[in-house]
């Protein structure tokens, strides 16, 4: 091993360390079980496969067709659907093969704003502007974090977009789909889903099933409440042929060439372990969710919506300009291990210095913890937010971390199959 080798190594361990060290609160990571995990050094990470099951254009794809084909299979039963495909290789990628199926350039698409929590594929420099497609937002209420339903379905039947697009960055309630319903039958719109951060959720039982509510197709990634690999998934119900045929032909050659097969062995294994344990970590991720919430807002905390009881999801909005703002109390607190990001808010104006953190609790949960340790994490974090040194806070955190090294909600062998971040 050369020195620049043996350097990247030694960061990559850095790295590991320091998060076994730490609470990782960022809403859009999870951690993968050790067998899914196994699966992206496996020799699929370095075969190459293009097209659907059965009609490949190389050869050598024998056992990724049958591990395909159980992947799908297995994505149906889970979500109750007629279509998927599990070749996207992120969630950004999936929505870009929605668009590419379902719009042309010049065409409408409602959606959120950025800051009231969208994506930001949806944004004029994201994946909806490089499609040329018109973005025009729903109206949005903001004590509820929510859409405005009235507001919402005048807009609809005023633009009557080709597709009406939902989903969020900041997901703290399902969108209003069912009041919405007889107005996409009305204006005849292909409705789009991006179920990304509650994927795992809705895989659980604990979030809104847009698939039985009047939606088309969902996009997602794989990688956050639903606990797998770095990839995407797509998933349809009441699709006719042609519009199956359009997903499918975006997807290859439209926006992937092969499509990452050892992470999406390492999605059939999420799968799998989902159908067994996903409703008991789905629940537990909820249910601390809702505790940090509460938890931070007696301590003076001014944590989003909690007269709704802060959030139906894993994630909450905090609110800390009263501490300097998100940049700020973002840093201070990843220079104490606990790592979450700053986030707009709907008052907020600037990306960059915005009033609020985004914090998710999915991680933590996937490490055993539960309502008695949110209360823990709240203390810390309002310690922080009151600018108690962040470096004596840190240790404290290291403290809390020694008994949750381990992952949990999954397949495993032993005690030392499932460490915590343990480098091959």
């Amino acid at each position: 091993m050369n020195e620049e080798a043996f350097w990247i190594r030694e960061r990559v361990k850095a790295h590991n360390k320091w998060f076994e060290e730490s609470l990782p609160m960022i809403a859009s990571e999870n951690l993968m079980s050790p067998l899914a995990k196994e699966m992206l050094i496996s020799d699929f990470a370095d075969r190459y496969a293009e097209g659907l099951p059965g009609k490949r254009y190389y050869q050598g794809n024998i056992y990724v067709d049958e591990v395909e084909l159980k992947a799908i299979e297995m994505a149906k039963d889970l979500f109750q659907c007629s279509f998927a495909d599990v070749r996207p290789i992120s969630g950004t990628v999936a929505n870009m093969a929605v668009l590419f199926a379902f719009a042309e350039p010049g065409d409408t698409i409602t959606t959120c704003a950025l800051a009231q929590g969208a994506h930001i594929s949806t944004a004029k420099f994201g994946a909806f502007g490089l499609r040329s497609v018109e973005s025009v937002n729903y109206p949005f209420n903001e004590t509820d974090m929510n859409l405005d339903v009235d507001g919402t379905i005048k807009l609809l039947k005023e633009v009557r977009p080709k597709v009406a697009q939902f989903g969020l960055s900041v997901f703290l309630f399902p969108p209003p789909l069912k009041e919405l319903e007889d107005t996409f039958h009305e204006i005849g719109c292909t409705v789009w889903y991006d179920a990304a951060h509650v994927f795992g959720l809705i895989a659980g039982g604990q979030f809104d099933d847009p698939l039985h509510k009047g939606v088309h197709v969902v996009s997602s990634s794989t990688h956050k409440t639903f606990p797998g690999p770095n990839h995407g998934m797509l998933l349809g119900n009441n699709l006719d042929e042609e519009q199956e045929k359009a997903l499918y032909r975006a997807v290859f050659p439209g926006v992937t060439s092969s499509h990452h097969l050892h992470a999406m062995a390492s999605l059939a294994i999420t799968l799998a372990e989902e159908k067994v344990f996903g409703k008991e970590y789905a629940l537990q991720t909820v249910r601390n969710a809702r505790a940090l919430g509460e938890a931070l807002y007696e301590r003076g905390i001014n944590v989003l919506c909690p007269d709704l009881g802060f959030t139906r999801s894993h994630t909450l909005a905090v609110d800390v300009s009263a501490y300097g703002g998100g940049k700020i109390v973002a840093q201070d607190l990843e220079n104490a291990n606990i790592i979450c990001n700053k986030n707009m808010l709907p008052k907020d104006t600037s990306a960059v210095r915005p009033s609020g953190i985004r914090l998710g609790v999915q991680e933590l949960t996937r490490t055993g913890m539960k309502e008695s340790e949110m209360v823990e994490v709240a203390e810390l974090i309002t310690r922080v937010c009151n600018k108690e040194s962040p470096a004596k806070v840190k240790e404290d955190v290291k403290e809390l971390k020694k008994g949750f090294t381990k992952i949990r909600y999954c397949f495993h062998e032993g005690e030392e199959a499932y460490r915590y971040h343990e480098l091959v």
